[in-house]
């Protein structure tokens, strides 16, 4: 468990079984609770939007079976919820607007999203302090 992430619910956006099952165990291993996962677009937006997910941060992979992840990425955003990409594209792959927000190469290791988690969640004031 990592106590800067302990308890902390957070929404997977992925469209890749097999992924989002390991990104889960993961955040499990972290003290993470997923509060629900999207494999789509449109079912991002729903899980984005509903406030009684009460999210604290999410995980986006920028492609969803050809479909761009960035409307997930503006509601969340409008709503103050912090949220890192993840995505095989690097940074090349995200939109202009969204440049400022954290990017996690694929394929990765639980110990680079346990960083970049921490780092992101705490910059805009969750969980605890990042890593030294």
């Amino acid at each position: 468990m990592i106590a800067a992430l302990s308890g902390l619910r957070l929404l997977l956006v992925e469209d890749e079984t097999l992924v989002a099952m390991m990104v889960e165990d993961m955040l499990a291993e972290f003290g993470c609770v997923v509060a629900d996962v999207a494999g789509s677009v449109s079912r991002g937006l729903a899980l984005a939007a509903d406030d009684a997910l009460a999210l604290d941060g999410a995980i986006l992979d920028v492609n969803l079976g050809g479909e761009k992840v960035f409307p997930v990425a503006q509601v969340l955003a409008d709503r103050g919820i912090p949220f890192i990409f993840a995505t095989g594209y690097g940074v090349a792959g995200v939109a202009e607007a969204f440049s400022h927000v954290p990017v996690l190469a694929k394929p990765y290791e639980a110990g680079a999203l346990e960083r970049m988690l921490t780092a992101a969640l705490s910059a805009a004031g969750r969980g605890g302090s990042p890593p030294a």
